[in-house]
């Protein structure tokens, strides 16, 4: 019997341990995790801050799925080092697990900037469910809120707490929200949007300090300006938990570095999720963790199969406000491009020669799919020009 050991129950590590399952009906499979529930949807915690679904209501795994699947969960666990050349992880309670193949899904954590006071009470970051937790209560006791990050998750984060009655300023370093997802005149539709909601902006702004003196704070600002608030939320993006596997000598750059088949150099260790680094790049998107968590289960249980990327295409919503994004958006205008927009909606493609290379869809989504069929399978079809136009 072959003992499968996965650190990590996000969606990654479950994806992985499904697909060994469907492989390998035999197999001994344990995934081990440092958080209190089964695999859940960080996605969705700004609904869980809001008030709208329940900690139940986000678990996408119950437990009963786990005992169905012959699959061991072990939450509250941490694992402290892992030593290949004996096949073996250590817990923090010193407990030794054996494996045959290892799979690291650990993910990755929010990264925190050097800001002076970044360390002080009523400052968070929301990553996982603890964090949930622990914003709802302190956001339970305060009414200015002040966002460090123009990101999809500190928006998210924000407008959550917008709807509990709560006024959020948002701190932007760069000088338009989303910049991924965005070029210029699609990030200001979205911000007048967001600013008639009730938001308030800074743009191309910088925190120096976040400050907290008496029951009054706020942040100051590069320049010298000072915002008040009482509760500072941090989204300035993630970084791989690779903390691990570097304890095992398994070779990392920027993240844990892994071949199209998800195995790491050291034999029978394996990473798939936000902790990897696949053909020098970091995903960092659900899409992918899905993706490479079923190559790496089907890889680990004798299967073979190879990891040819996942597409950067994007739908999402933003407080709300449907968003699509694929391709190169073009924010410097290098290429053509053809627009449809009103004061609601702003609908762009972008073309090289006659090919579509990527599009932005902001307030109304429908047709996106047919044009990133268009762009990954019909590249040079003749008549694209008017077929997106149709869609547009």
């Amino acid at each position: 019997m072959i003992r499968y050991l996965i650190i990590g129950n996000g969606v990654a590590g479950t994806t992985a341990a499904e697909n060994i399952r469907k492989q390998d009906k035999d197999g001994d499979i344990t995934i081990i995790t440092e958080e209190d529930l089964p695999f859940y949807s960080r996605i969705r915690l700004n609904e869980y801050i809001a008030g709208d679904i329940t900690e139940q209501d986000l678990q996408i795994k119950k437990e009963q799925w786990y005992r169905d699947q012959a699959i061991s969960l072990n939450l509250n666990t941490r694992v402290s080092e892992i030593r290949p050349d004996k096949r073996v992880v250590i817990t923090s309670d010193k407990e030794k697990l054996v494996y045959d193949a290892l799979l690291i899904a650990t993910g990755s954590s929010s990264f925190i900037p050097p800001i002076k006071g970044a360390d002080k009470q009523g400052v968070f970051a929301l990553r996982n469910m603890q964090d949930g937790r622990d914003i709802i209560s302190f956001a339970a006791k305060i009414q200015k809120v002040i966002l460090i990050g123009g990101g999809l998750l500190g928006l998210e984060a924000g407008n959550a707490l917008r709807r509990l009655g709560k006024h959020v300023t948002v701190i932007e370093f760069f000088p338009r929200l989303l910049p991924r997802q965005l070029d210029k005149e699609g990030a200001a539709r979205l911000k007048a949007i967001m600013e008639d909601m009730g938001f308030s902006f800074r743009l191309d702004a910088v925190t120096e300090e976040i400050t907290a003196e008496d029951h009054t704070g706020g942040v100051v600002l590069k320049g010298g300006d000072f915002l008040e608030g009482e509760m500072v939320i941090i989204s300035a993006g993630v970084r791989p938990n690779k903390a691990l596997a570097l304890s095992g000598d398994i070779k990392c750059d920027k993240g844990i570095i892994v071949d199209g088949h998800m195995r790491t150099e050291t034999p029978g260790v394996y990473a798939a999720g936000d902790v990897t680094e696949s053909d020098g790049r970091l995903y960092g998107i659900w899409p992918a963790a899905m993706d490479q968590g079923k190559i790496a289960g089907i890889n680990m249980s004798g299967g073979s199969i190879e990891y040819g990327g996942t597409a950067m295409a994007n739908t999402l919503k933003v407080a709300g406000i449907d968003l699509a994004s694929a391709g190169e958006i073009d924010a410097d205008d290098k290429f053509e491009s053809m627009i449809s927009s009103d004061e609601k909606i702003y609908r762009k493609a972008v073309f090289d020669g006659g090919r579509v290379i990527g599009c932005i869809m902001l307030g109304n989504t429908k047709g996106f799919n047919q044009v990133t069929k268009i762009m990954n399978e019909e590249p040079d079809a003749d008549g694209t020009r008017d077929r997106i136009s149709e869609i547009l």
